[in-house]
Order: structure tokens, then sequence, then C-alpha cells
């Protein structure tokens, strides 16, 4: 009986699996036999896995593992979240391409799809994940780690700004709104992220730096709105940090012709 997830993970890599820390999804516990290890694993090139609310997003995962026998082709490979998110993958979306006669390279792509019939039962599932990896070689030794690697699976975020007036006096008031939004997996929309540090920054016409002038926090709603005094001409902009389940983001410099 195959299960599926509200977040769609059709993907490969040598036995992927992957599953929410803290989650109780019945996996192989980690074990071995024999010589055969585990060398490196990279998943999304060491990025966070960044999901919105309508775009397929896909991960590259590559497992390299060494044996003197040489590495042979994946036997097990599982995808679990947060309960009761489960769903299997299969072998033959794997393409292994040998380093040496000891050592190779497996590859797959996880597949992330917020539109999917089943996809996130909730916003849960972002957090940090394990990915772990089932690898047997030539002479039948293997071995299974439930984490051979961590990565984050995070909303998408949106920041815009709007300064006014515009043009404006030198000396005048400048008041600066915008809002802060992140992907919401049980709706499918934007939502506002509430009580979030933002730094407004400006940027002088003519320079490529922005500097901080000021640190407010988003409202309940995710809008944002300070106030500055109009000196020179150039560029403010809202700038995001980020927080764990959610990406750092900046919104696009809005002018501001000062007279």
């Amino acid at each position: 009986m195959r299960t599926t997830m509200r977040l769609t993970l059709l993907g490969t890599g040598v036995a992927l699996v992957a599953t929410a820390i803290g989650a109780t999804a019945a996996q192989a516990e980690d074990g071995g036999s024999g010589n055969i290890t585990i060398d490196k694993v990279v998943i999304n090139g060491g990025k966070p896995v960044v999901v919105g609310t309508t775009n397929v997003v896909s991960a590259k995962v590559s497992v390299t593992a060494s044996d003197d026998s040489g590495i042979a082709k994946t036997t097990y490979i599982s995808a679990a979240g947060p309960k009761p998110n489960f769903a299997q993958v299969w072998d033959d979306e794997i393409t292994c391409v040998k380093a040496s006669a000891t050592t190779s390279t497996c590859t797959g792509t996880l597949t992330f799809d917020p539109q999917a019939s089943t996809g996130f039962v909730n916003n849960s599932a972002a957090a940090t994940w394990k990915l772990g990896t089932l690898v047997s070689a030539n002479d039948y030794d293997y071995i299974h780690r439930d984490a051979a690697t961590t990565f984050k699976v995070q909303r998408y975020s949106k920041l815009t700004v709007n300064a006014s007036p515009e043009p404006v006096k030198k000396g005048k008031t400048i008041t600066v709104t915008g809002k802060l939004s992140r992907a919401n997996w049980e709706t499918n929309k934007y939502h506002g992220y509430a009580n979030q540090s933002v730094k407004l920054q400006f940027r002088k016409k003519g320079s490529n730096t922005y500097s901080t002038v000021k640190t407010i926090k988003s409202n309940s709603t995710g809008n944002l709105k300070t106030t500055v005094t109009a000196s020179t001409d150039g560029y403010f902009r809202y700038s995001f940090a980020g927080t764990a389940t959610t990406p750092a983001v900046n919104a696009t410099g809005d002018f501001v012709d000062v007279r």
C-alpha cells in the first residue's frame, strides 16, 4: 500500500529517507555490514528547500559512497514527514556514476508540490528534516543512516515597500509602508508574517550599498509602517533576516526624489 503526503516528495538519491525531526514513521534502524562507507551527502546544494504556494520545487540530492568491491544499486527509498506524512520513492529513478572502482556518486531529485491533491497537511512541515540513505555494495555490504544529513524546508517569503510622497521636499516627512508575508500551505495563499523584526534600509542615489536606518516590527497582519526625514535622493527598502521556517528576503528598492 502506497501512502502519499500533501508535501509530495517524489524523488531519488541513494536510498533517500527524508523525515522531519521528531517524526515517528517506521524506518529501518541505523546499521550495516562490511566496510562500506558514506562519504558525502548533499541536498539542494546545501541550501534550504523553499516552497511557495504554486510552483513545484525540485531539490537535487547526491550521495557519495565507497566500498572495496564498488557500489551497487539502491534497494530502499522512503520519504516521511510529520505524522501522518509518508511517501515511497523508487530506486529506478536513481542515477549512479562511478568516480573510481570503489566510489560512486548517486543522484536523484526530491520534488515538492504545494498544489498536489495530497500535500502539506499543515504548516508544521516547515522544519529541519533528516535525509537518510541506504547504500549497498557489489559484495553485499550495506549501510543505512537515518540522518546522514539534515536540511530545512521553509515557507517562501515576500516583502514589499512603498515610500511616499514622491517627490518630496528636503526636511519633510517620508512615510514608508510595506508588508511581510509568507506561504501558507493550509490555504495555498500568502498570509502576513506577524511580529517580525524588519530593517528599513536606504541606498543613496549613485551608491550600491544599503545602510540600515531603523528596525521595526510587522503588525498582526504583517504590515509595516514608519517615517523618516527626507534628506537626499535614494532608494528605501525593507529587509528581513529570516527565521528557521522562513527565508530571508529584501524588498525591491523604492526611489524617492528629494527636492
